[in-house]
């Protein structure tokens, strides 16, 4: 068959998803579940950047990296072992491994649903057909969730070899002795940890005047000052101005204070935000609006994350922050009951736009840090009166019987009406227990709901009550 022949046999589709990220994939499935006929087109390998290159392989890494601290602090829980030592390649090798049993697994999802899944790169012809190679699909609607890439300042590209992007820190042929790690937000901060606690030298800088800015102050400091006596330098209200390699080493002029400084290290990783991926989408072809290159190039939706053109949808990072997989995955479920709802397949009013201040954040550096809605500098510039509850990790039974006494759990709430308005926290296994939180914000609980929720004992988790108690004036063990 030519070419010309394949293109007048098109594929047709109820909905067709291009990029099968956690946002992708996700409303895939969820419109696969619907009823619709669904089609899936991905450049490179299920699971997008999250699953492959970013959340799970990292995860892997940095479990890793806290058995080889626990290994070397083995005296405070009444063990010793002499010449511990790692392989490095195989905790790389371990990383991969993970993601591509992962990936695999989205593939049988796909073929359990009868979503059928085409490989390369689409693009527009017009709003209701793609090309995707020499092939032609034509579908009602569509979804784009094609994600977003590492931004590159020009003269500062990533080389592989001496300048890293997330996907080279990822898969290095050998520990670095040193590293400079510029940009402190999640990525940033969790690659600073993993290196720093594997036993490189690591400098951190940052151009706000706190490490992971978008944090609540008193949180970040409290990370600066634990990422301090693990042995990592940081620099804060620091500007990169030049990266200049030398043999087996890149030496940066930084910014600070006023002042020219030189820092010289054998690597650098580059995590200074991401840009969204729209090239070669072919969106010129559609009514589609775009955002402004300089500002990120983001595709603008609303809260259904309709575009300008009626019958595209987008999603996930290509549409803007918080980029998050779980704000993707839950975007990607709007998009697809959205759309089956204009197939007459789902009730249009079961449907809600996602609430931006009930997604959490999560980083998972040691210690980890998770927050979820207003740091309390956002919360008194809103007006409202507040009140604040504080509970270090210090003063609870399992985080003392654990050996993890670093932390604390701190709240935020309207002080007229008892909503909760933000809650961060820092320690061990925040990340798990910040869902609490978030279903207390969802669900619109007040303090009164939380202090009358009953924490199992003994429990990290009962910090988290502690801390509601502590805001009202009424905490019991501190």
């Amino acid at each position: 068959m030519t070419n010309s022949a394949k293109k007048f046999d098109a594929k047709k589709f109820d909905v067709c998803i291009i990029g099968a990220g956690p946002g992708g994939y996700v409303a895939a499935i969820r419109a696969a579940q619907l009823g619709l006929k669904v089609g899936i087109v991905e450049a490179n390998q299920l699971g997008g950047i999250c699953l492959n290159w970013g959340c799970i392989p990292t995860k892997a890494l940095l479990k890793s990296a806290e058995v080889n601290h626990l290994l070397h602090n083995l005296e405070q829980f009444g063990f010793s072992a002499e010449k511990v030592k790692f392989d490095f390649a195989k905790i790389i090798e371990r990383s991969r491994d993970v993601s591509k049993k992962l990936s695999g697994g989205i593939a049988g999802l796909m073929k359990k649903n009868k979503i059928e899944v085409i490989s390369g790169f689409a693009k527009f012809l017009d709003a209701k057909k793609i090309a995707v190679g020499d092939e032609e699909i034509e579908a009602t609607y569509f979804i784009i969730a094609t994600g977003a890439r590492a931004r590159v300042i020009p003269g500062m590209e990533p080389d592989v070899e001496n300048i890293w992007t997330y996907r080279e820190a990822m898969t290095p042929k050998a520990l670095p002795k040193s590293l400079l790690v510029v940009g402190s937000g999640a990525i940033g901060s969790e690659f600073a940890s993993f290196y720093r606690n594997m036993g490189s030298e690591v400098t951190l800088i940052e151009m706000a005047e706190n490490i992971l800015p978008v944090e609540d102050e008193e949180i970040s400091k409290l990370a600066r000052k634990s990422f301090e006596r693990q042995g990592i330098k940081i620099h804060t209200g620091a500007a990169l101005k030049s990266l200049k390699k030398g043999k087996g080493s890149v030496t940066a002029t930084v910014e600070i204070a006023g002042k020219l400084e030189e820092i010289t290290a054998e690597k650098v990783i580059m995590a200074v935000g991401i840009v969204a991926n729209v090239e070669n989408l072919g969106l010129e072809k559609t009514k589609v609006k775009t955002e402004d290159k300089s500002k990120g190039g983001r595709i603008i939706a609303n809260g259904y994350l309709e575009t300008a053109e009626p019958n595209i949808f987008a999603i996930g990072d290509v549409v803007g922050a918080p980029w998050l997989a779980h704000k993707a995955s839950h975007e990607g479920s709007i998009a697809a009951e959205k759309i089956a709802s204009k197939l007459g397949k789902y009730d249009a009013k079961k449907i809600h736009p996602i609430k931006v201040e009930n997604i959490p954040g999560c980083t998972y550096s040691m210690p980890q840090i998770a927050s979820v809605g207003l740091t309390e500098k956002k919360a008194k510039e809103t007006g409202k009166k507040i009140k604040v509850g504080r509970f270090p990790y210090m003063a609870n039974g399992k985080a003392i019987a654990a050996g993890e006494t670093e932390g604390l759990i701190k709240v935020i709430f309207d002080e007229k009406t008892g909503e909760l308005l933000g809650a961060h926290l820092i320690g061990a296994e925040v990340t798990e227990m910040i869902q609490g939180y978030v279903i207390a914000k969802q669900a619109e609980l007040t303090e009164e709901d939380l202090m009358h929720t009953i924490f199992a004992h003994p429990t990290m988790s009962e910090m988290m009550h502690e801390a509601v108690l502590d805001a009202y004036g009424k905490v019991i063990h501190f």
